[in-house]
């Protein structure tokens, strides 16, 4: 009950404020479909050379031995494709697939984020009135 004699009137007061609250601009990399591209792009290239780490040796090692001439040249798509025979084409399928997860994901986060700047704009304002309210702890008490 004490809680909400402190949180309905802090509520209230944020209500005004946000209704105050100036535009949120967003840079146009957040709406542009080119920063979506060179992202999945990026991504592409940074998967690729994640396959080509060499891993061989790591392998031997947790065994507790010395790595062979052909685990030191192994490879994570090396691993891969011995799990599986369609390792290569299946990889470049989800690669595929995520270039527009990346633009539908840039999507919605540029429409949500003037609400979500509004809110945080809000809440910091109402809670620099609430710590402008409390009582000094030095003031001497009586």
């Amino acid at each position: 009950m004490h809680a909400a004699l402190v949180v309905v009137p802090l509520l209230l007061s944020a209500a005004p404020v946000a209704a105050q609250a100036p535009a949120v601009q967003l840079p146009p990399e957040l709406t542009d479909p080119a920063t979506a591209d060179k992202l999945a792009g990026a991504m592409q290239a940074m998967s690729k050379a994640f396959l080509s780490l060499p891993v061989g040796e790591v392998q031997a090692a947790l065994e507790g031995r010395k790595p062979t001439a052909a685990e030191k040249k192994q490879t994570l798509r090396d691993v891969g494709r011995a799990d599986n025979r369609n390792f290569d084409r299946d990889f470049e399928q989800q690669i595929a697939n995520v270039r527009p997860m990346i633009q539908q994901s840039m999507k919605v986060l540029s429409s949500a984020l003037p609400s979500m700047m509004q809110g945080i704009q809000s809440m910091e304002q109402s809670l620099e009135r609430a710590v402008a309210n409390m009582p000094d702890p030095t003031y001497p008490k009586r």
